[in-house]
């Protein structure tokens, strides 16, 4: 199986082609939040550098949130566009399970934080057992402060290391280090980001499930409302509100 992966939930912007086992390509950013103008490049750079006919992929994996509103609504619609274009499913990827997805393999607690600003994260917990990423705490935001708490609630003699990654690394890793002393750990710089690389591989996994979508039917998945939509709350003003939420 071929799939192309597109990563811009947050400030990386990420392409990748897997086939299989083998990660083919990847073009990965992590400088500012251009998306609109660096994803497409990328794209196509990547297909001259590979002789890719994109007729040959099978699926299109894109991560489909939380982040930010705006990478996930250029990720979806690139993602939406190719696959309407060569009639290729969607196949959505929940941006923390993909971030959770770089640490294949490590042992104890994986943690992936991305700042959600107002000291909340997009996080969740996962383990590697069984030659599977089993999920222990689904993908949801919450204060860190009540995410530390809880990993200290359920941690066990078993959990020798809680491993974090991501973004919100950058924000609060004094807090993680006061909490957890030396349970904590944190990811080296080339698999703390969000990659295309792992939506593309474990899009891959759901593909061979049939866990994929049509393109006109995909949209990003939001936990939080819109910035404009907090401050038109705050207001007192009615909105409508999305059923997932939005952030930017």
């Amino acid at each position: 199986m071929k799939v192309l992966g597109f990563e811009a939930s947050g400030l990386v912007a990420s392409v990748a082609l897997v086939e299989d086992d083998i990660l083919l390509g990847e073009y990965t950013i992590n400088h500012k939040r251009t998306h609109s103008k660096t994803l497409m490049p990328m794209l196509d750079e990547l297909k001259k550098r590979l002789e890719l006919d994109l007729e040959s992929i099978d699926a299109i994996a894109v991560a489909s949130g939380p982040g930010s509103y705006t990478g996930l609504r250029i990720s979806s619609s690139t993602a939406k566009g190719l696959g309407m274009a060569l009639n290729k499913p969607i196949v959505s990827v929940p941006t923390i399970d993909g971030l959770a997805y770089n640490m294949w393999g490590a042992s104890g607690l994986v943690c992936p934080i991305m700042d959600a600003r107002r000291k909340q994260v997009y996080t969740g917990l996962y383990r590697f057992e069984d030659s599977s990423m089993h999920t222990v705490k689904p993908q949801a935001v919450m204060d860190i402060n009540e995410l530390l708490s809880f990993i200290c609630e359920m941690l066990n003699d078993n959990d020798s290391q809680v491993l974090f990654l991501g973004d919100g690394i950058k924000l609060y890793h004094d807090l993680i280090i006061e909490r957890l002393e030396n349970k904590a750990d944190f990811a080296p710089a080339h698999i703390n980001m969000n990659k295309a690389s792992s939506v593309a591989s474990l899009g891959i996994e759901y593909l061979r499930q049939g866990e994929v979508e049509s393109p006109a039917l995909h949209r990003p998945r939001y936990l939080k409302l819109s910035q404009a939509e907090r401050e038109r709350l705050d207001s007192g003003k009615n909105i409508l509100e999305p059923s997932d939420g939005e952030f930017t």
